[in-house]
């Protein structure tokens, strides 16, 4: 088969998936197995730091705990970068990118689609966080930014986690 009919064929075949997924139900799950609401800050979202503001939250959790995909999505990006360290990006419906940083191991592909629940890495202290406790760096992107809640603080290409984590757990103590 001619190359470019091969990547025409799978760029459709990615695309059409997109729409799908981007398109359907939006559920959310803790992106680490055998987290808690107290396993993570109700401030930290816009927390300062040198230079930035905090934009995710930090799930504390022991060296090697399984991380999760919070929500369905297609994997964007597996890589390390030097903030992050051991990074996954997934793409999952409304076009929010999930970012999971600092992991110890990852278990990903570009590509991949992944579902609520499935395998993206496991917690650790990578990147700029090699001198932290273990933890995950969870933060949801936007692609079109909200201006109109942007205040000059530089959040308006994310969404607060925290609140959906809140909302996640008290549904599992209701449940």
């Amino acid at each position: 088969m001619n190359k470019k009919i091969y990547f025409l064929l799978i760029f459709i075949t990615l695309l059409a998936t997109l729409v799908v997924y981007n398109y359907s139900d939006w559920k959310f799950i803790s992106p680490v197995k055998g987290s808690s609401r107290f396993s993570y800050s109700q401030t930290a979202f816009g927390a300062p730091r040198v230079g930035h503001k905090h934009k995710g939250v930090d799930i504390f959790a022991k060296s090697g705990t399984p991380v999760i995909s919070a929500s369905k999505g297609i994997v964007i990006y597996t890589g390390v970068l030097s903030l992050g360290g051991n990074v996954v990006v997934v793409l999952g419906p409304a076009f929010k990118t999930h970012y999971y940083a600092h992991l110890k191991t990852t278990d990903t592909r570009l590509g991949m689609i992944l579902n609520n629940g499935d395998p993206i890495g496991t917690v650790g202290n990578t990147g700029n966080a090699k001198n932290t406790p273990s933890h995950l760096h969870y933060s949801i992107g936007t692609m079109l930014p909200k201006w109109y809640k942007d205040n000059n603080n530089g959040l308006s290409f994310y969404t607060d986690p925290v609140p959906l984590l809140n909302k996640y757990f008290e549904n599992l103590k209701n449940f």
